[in-house]
C-alpha cells in the first residue's frame, strides 16, 4: 500500500504554461507600428541604422540567436494587416474626435459618437465590428505562431492593447 501510496505522489505532474510575454511585446509592437504606420518617416536614416543594426549582429550574436522569435508572420497575418491598415486610414479622424476609443482588452469600442447622424454611426460600427473580427482572428495568428496555448489568447490581446493605446 506504501508503494502504491508513493507512486501516486510521484505520478502527479504539474503543468506550467509558459507565455512567452516579452516576445507578444515585441511582436504586437511591430505589428502594431506596420499597421499605423509609426515607423520613422527617414528612410535614409533607418537604412543605417538597419545596417549598423545588422553588423553589430553579425558581430555580437550569441548562440542563441536562432531561439528568438523577432517576427511572426505568415499569409494570414499578413493579409490581416494590409486590411487593417486600410481600415486605419478611415477610422484615424474617429480617433482623433474621439469617436472610438482603445480598450484595455484589445479591441475598439465607440466612445462620443454625439453629432453624428444615424448613417454615419452605423458606417462607424460597421467599422469597430469589422475591425474586432480581424483582431481576433490576428491574435489567434500570433498565439499560434508563438506555440501558445489557445487559452491563452485573451493575455495576447492584452498585451496588444498597450500598443494600440499608444
Amino acid at each position: 500500500m506504501g508503494a502504491l501510496f508513493t507512486i501516486l505522489i510521484f505520478s502527479c505532474v504539474t503543468v506550467n504554461i509558459y507565455f512567452p510575454a516579452e516576445k507578444v511585446e515585441s511582436v504586437a509592437g511591430e505589428i502594431v507600428d506596420d499597421i499605423r504606420n509609426r515607423k520613422g518617416a527617414d528612410k535614409g536614416s533607418s537604412l543605417k541604422n538597419l545596417l549598423l543594426q545588422k553588423t553589430l549582429f553579425a558581430l555580437f550574436s550569441s548562440n542563441a540567436w536562432a531561439d528568438e522569435v523577432t517576427t511572426v508572420s505568415n499569409p494570414t497575418i499578413r493579409a490581416l494587416k494590409e486590411k487593417m491598415r486600410a481600415r486605419y486610414a478611415q477610422m484615424k479622424p474617429f480617433y482623433q474626435k474621439g469617436m472610438l476609443v482603445e480598450g484595455a482588452n484589445g479591441y475598439v469600442s465607440l466612445g462620443n459618437t454625439a453629432g453624428l447622424g444615424l448613417k454615419e454611426k452605423r458606417d462607424l460600427t460597421t467599422l469597430v465590428d469589422s475591425e474586432n473580427n480581424d483582431r481576433t482572428t490576428l491574435y489567434k495568428e500570433v498565439a499560434k505562431a508563438l506555440k501558445i496555448d489557445p487559452s491563452q489568447v485573451d493575455r495576447v490581446a492584452k498585451i496588444f492593447a498597450a500598443e494600440w493605446q499608444k
